[in-house]
């Protein structure tokens, strides 16, 4: 499991809430006049955009193993 995937991403709200902190985050070092911070806290946040809100897919469940018994085993035995 990537950590984008991670099951506490899955509601909306948070992933914008992400995307916004860093948003902010860049804006404020832009203002405070810190060019370089403010550069990688949108790389960051571009980053964030990509992943959480572009191309999230949600975790991904584990499959459930299917357990036979005899009544339902359609395989014959050998």
């Amino acid at each position: 499991m990537k950590d984008s995937e991670h099951p506490f991403f899955r509601p909306l709200w948070r992933r914008i809430a992400v995307v916004v902190i860093c948003a902010g985050w860049a804006s404020f070092e832009f203002y405070m006049g810190n060019t370089t911070w403010g550069w990688i806290t949108a790389a960051i946040g571009g980053y964030a955009i990509w992943t959480f809100l572009i191309t999230y897919t949600g975790p991904v469940e584990p499959k459930q193993e299917r357990i036979s018994s005899p009544e339902t085993d359609t395989t014959k035995p050998e």
